[in-house]
């Protein structure tokens, strides 16, 4: 895998083996920025991270700090080589975790975009719900979905922009009020 943009454009990064995690397509992963635009100095929560790519993406292209937490041993470790590999290691905080349970031990933990990429063969939505009071105020809410399930009404956010990409899908929300 490589990062597309940024100040690490073009540097490689692993991916974790085996099947617990999905990592997110060069061209999916490509659209999600292109539709955010510039991100520079934001703060970036990256859930069910997997290798880290949309964390390492954010502080390529200027994000201030990203927290990547996932369960998956072998993903973890993963994203703590790639962080080493890439020098990012004051920028990101990779941590191995259930979402729900740091969720829970972070309840104050607010952010200004949060990547929520759960594993299509258990989707969670209840933890995608919970995952929504990370959003700072006028914060991004950005889930990767299965591209042929409908995307989930999600209480206090209203989706403001829906891409499909075939096997996937990128929903944006917002706070309403």
């Amino acid at each position: 895998m490589r990062i597309i943009a940024g100040s690490l454009k073009g540097r490689q990064f692993q991916s974790p083996h085996g099947y617990r995690t999905h990592p997110m397509s060069e061209k999916v992963r490509g659209g999600l920025f292109n539709i955010l635009g510039d991100i520079e100095g934001l703060s970036v929560l990256d859930a069910f991270a997997g290798s880290g790519a949309l964390s390492f993406e954010a502080i390529s292209r200027g994000a201030k700090h990203a927290t990547a937490i996932d369960i998956d041993k072998n993903a973890h470790k993963t994203a703590i080589s790639n962080v080493r590999e890439l020098g990012i290691g004051d920028r990101i905080k990779i941590t191995q975790a259930n979402v729900s349970g740091w969720s829970d031990n972070n309840p104050k933990a607010k952010f200004d975009l949060v990547f929520v990429a759960p594993p299509y063969d258990d989707i969670q939505p209840r933890i995608v719900e919970k995952l929504t009071k990370h959003m700072a105020l006028k914060g991004l809410f950005i889930l990767d979905w299965p591209g042929k399930v409908e995307s989930p009404a999600l209480n206090g956010l209203k989706i403001v922009e829906q891409k499909d990409y075939g096997d996937a899908q990128l929903v944006f929300y917002r706070r309403v009020s």
